[in-house]
């Protein structure tokens, strides 16, 4: 399977068609943005390291009964995946303050919150993928209210496999990004999981393994990224 036609390139991959008019691959670059891309660098081999990451937890919840939109990994830097129409909204699990959350509500970072929280943000870096609610959702067309209620569901039953899979190889699941799209008429996963969408942390010393070092310069970036894939394949490689 061939790259053909660059048909969409955001800020961490692009996408590309294929000879099949269902499938496309989805290709993992190095760049590393934050705070809406003002801040931006190429960090070697991140690409491939999410690649990797993302292919391993992918399988896994294909192995637990989430459908998703991943295929087959073709190269470090590229995956196979179903084609799909991505619904513009943004769903956020929380498991521990941290982020933009501890900011709006004044929660100290690393406060363990009673239950899983859903958020819903507007995918729009013109308007800063504005927070929304339900209703939002439905008023402006983006999903429908069975399809909202399916992507909440599927994000409480990702959190509960996610944090079992991490906390297996001592890494706790403070809150990740999840991205959903219609393929043939049905809401599947989309997009990434990787440290790029997810906060982990060390269960032991909380030391910070996600993106979270680029945007508060701790450095040791794609370190901190690789150890996430040593453990990963230590614990659920073949």
């Amino acid at each position: 399977m061939e790259r053909g036609k660059l048909l969409y390139e955001g800020k961490a991959k692009a996408l590309y068609e294929t000879d099949n008019d269902n499938l496309l691959i989805q290709y993992f670059k190095d760049d590393t943005t934050a705070f809406d891309g003002a801040k931006k660098e190429q960090l070697e081999e991140k690409g491939v390291i999410n690649c990797a990451i993302s292919t391993k937890i992918f399988e896994f919840l294909e192995k637990n009964g989430v459908k998703t939109h991943f295929v087959e990994t073709l190269s470090p830097r590229e995956m196979l995946v179903k084609k799909c129409e991505i619904i513009p909204v943004e769903v956020v699990v929380r498991n521990i303050a941290a982020g933009s959350f501890s900011r709006r509500y004044g929660v100290k970072e690393g406060t363990p919150l009673k239950e899983p929280l859903v958020e819903f943000f507007y995918k729009s870096d013109e308007l800063h993928d504005p927070m929304v609610c339900p209703n939002h959702v439905y008023l402006f067309g983006w999903a429908t209210r069975e399809e909202l209620a399916y992507m909440t569901k599927e994000a409480l039953k990702i959190n509960e496999l996610l944090k079992n899979f991490f906390d297996a190889i001592d890494i706790t699941l403070v809150d990740f990004k999840l991205e959903f799209g219609r393929h043939n008429g049905e809401v599947i996963l989309a997009d990434e999981i990787t440290p790029d969408s997810c906060r982990l942390w060390d269960k032991s010393t909380h030391e910070v393994l996600d993106k979270d070092r680029f945007r508060k310069n701790m450095g040791k970036v794609v370190e901190s990224y690789k150890e996430i894939y040593r453990r990963i394949m230590e614990k659920y490689g073949e």
